[in-house]
């Protein structure tokens, strides 16, 4: 492993955002001291992590892998019995969760793309890992988002376990099909709730609407590649990808609408208007927004003890924007600043995570990508 001590120089982005969506202010640069340990190189878009109660750490790879870190390296050989994943452009093989009840199961949960370019999409599987974490059996799908759409664009496939067991996907508008996000009967641009067992949850806020799809749990997402949790609150936290700026952290409510494409901070890529609107009526305002967008992907709501001032602060990880922003929380879920870090490792990062022994995980995103874990002091050596 390589280990170095790393100075964050951090912009901090200050607002009220109790009322409204939080217009991001650039002040004063301030520096942060962590050590930065690299754990893992060489893997091809590493997506999703998940930590074992044995201690070994499940890493995605958007190829269609799942790898182990045992130890502190990378086993070289991947997980065998995985599914096979649509590879192409955003589409492969997305997040990994372990069981709420692993230890005596050992079932996990993978999400990935599936099909092909003409007709694909997001599949939730439960899965069986093997007492060496070598192979995988049992594999079973428990969900497929529907219709299918073409191109490889627009997945979503962030997944969070519930504390009763139920588990939200997060999934995306199809790029093409945005105008479905506000379509309660298909799934794109969807948060949905599913059970264990692949069923709808009967207190699901669409359950009994004629038409509706009874998956569905909150709609008008452009593409939601973040999900977390509050354990105390019980709040629930996504991010998504926004156009051309735009992108959104929102507090996620039961039946909600959260606006896309009818509302949005952000412009097509092409510098044209998708709305002329940012508020309307019955549909959720973001709690903070990003213009220029920085690609928001993973989320972490932070309990740990590693780092005291950061407790109860979210992480976001940022793709084009080559950078990790904390965002810290008030009261009420009220967004009181903005911080950025690790901009200076010019890195695209995919994931942020948080380890049981109060670490942060980051993973970048590229053919040659890393897994990365920030801790609090000690001093640089390389190993």
């Amino acid at each position: 492993m390589l280990e170095t001590r790393y100075g964050a120089l951090a912009v901090v982005v200050a607002s009220a955002c109790a009322l409204a969506a939080c217009a991001p202010t650039v002040t004063e640069p301030s520096t942060s001291g962590v050590t930065l340990t690299t754990v893992a190189t060489g893997l091809e878009f590493p997506w999703g992590v998940a930590f074992l109660p044995d201690g070994a750490v499940l890493v995605t790879e958007r190829e269609g892998r799942l790898r182990v870190i045992r130890d502190g390296r990378l086993v070289s050989e991947p997980v065998s019995g995985v599914p096979s994943a649509y590879v192409d452009s955003q589409g492969g093989l997305f997040d990994v969760v372990p069981a709420a009840d692993f230890s005596a199961t050992r079932h996990i949960y993978l999400t990935l793309a599936r099909g092909d370019r003409a007709a694909n999409g997001t599949v939730l599987y439960r899965c069986r890992l093997s007492e060496d974490s070598a192979s995988l059996t049992d594999v079973e799908e428990i969900f497929a988002a529907s219709p299918l759409k073409r191109g490889g664009a627009h997945f979503g496939g962030r997944l969070l376990q519930l504390p009763d067991g139920s588990l939200l996907l997060g999934l995306g508008d199809g790029y093409a099909m945005a105008e479905a996000a506000q379509d309660t009967a298909n799934h794109f641009g969807k948060i949905v709730r599913i059970a264990i067992d692949g069923s709808a949850p009967v207190d699901n806020p669409r359950v009994g609407t004629p038409g509706a799809a009874k998956e569905v749990f909150s709609l008008g997402h452009r593409n939601v590649q973040g999900l977390a949790r509050d354990p105390e609150s019980g709040a629930i936290y996504a991010v998504e990808h926004g156009p051309k700026g735009g992108d959104e952290l929102n507090l996620i409510k039961p039946g909600a609408n959260y606006g896309w494409p009818v509302v949005t901070y952000g412009v097509n890529y092409d510098g044209s208007i998708v709305s002329a609107e940012t508020h309307r009526d019955g549909m959720e305002q973001p709690l903070t927004y990003w213009v220029p967008s920085i690609a928001t992907s993973g989320l972490l709501f932070y309990t740990g003890d590693m780092f005291p001032d950061w407790r109860g602060d979210l992480f976001v990880s940022g793709l084009a924007g080559m950078v990790v922003e904390r965002v810290d929380l008030g009261p009420g879920s009220s967004v009181l600043g903005r911080e950025r870090l690790f901009g200076n490792l010019e890195q695209r990062f995919r994931h942020v995570a948080q380890a049981p022994d109060g670490a942060i995980w980051l993973l970048t995103d590229g053919p040659d990508g890393q897994v990365l874990r920030v801790s609090a002091g000690g001093d640089a050596e390389a190993e």
